[in-house]
């Protein structure tokens, strides 16, 4: 596995935006199209296609909320047929040493929908822990870098 972030940019948008989760799971995110819409309007947004090699796997985005000035990650999804492969963990881990480099030692958040146990259990796993704290009627988890 070569697993590599890139930026959503105007050669690889389209690819994105095929992308889909399995059925169940089409309730806990947010389409890329949607997401790609709303780092296009927005500031501070960070859209980036997930590839093992050249073959693109799934997208994540990354933003500082304005609503609560924390850094985080606000997407995650891996392509159906490529999930249970690991390409999520080694995403979240990716990014995370991006986020390091960039912010330094901060504390990183992301949430999940509260049947999502799936996520819950991988981001658990990285070492994220529930704050206690439910915004947007998702569960609030934090890591520190």
């Amino acid at each position: 596995m070569e697993l590599i972030l890139k930026e959503v940019d105007k050669d690889n948008w389209e690819e994105c935006v095929e992308l889909n989760v399995s059925e169940e799971q089409n309730d806990f995110v947010a389409s890329n199209w949607y997401s790609i819409l709303q780092a296009k309007f927005g500031e501070e947004i960070y859209p980036l296609c997930i590839y093992d090699g050249q073959v693109m796997v799934g997208f994540l985005m990354y933003d500082l909320d304005p609503d609560t000035n924390r850094i985080e990650m606000c997407r995650l999804m891996i392509e159906h047929k490529f999930q249970g492969k690991g390409y999520g963990r080694k995403a979240v881990l990716k990014l995370l040493d991006i986020i390091r480099e960039k912010y330094g030692k901060i504390k990183f958040f992301t949430s999940t929908v509260p049947s999502n146990i799936a996520a819950q259990k991988l981001y658990e796993s990285i070492g994220f822990r529930k704050t206690g704290e439910i915004l947007w009627e998702e569960e609030v988890m934090v890591i520190e870098l």
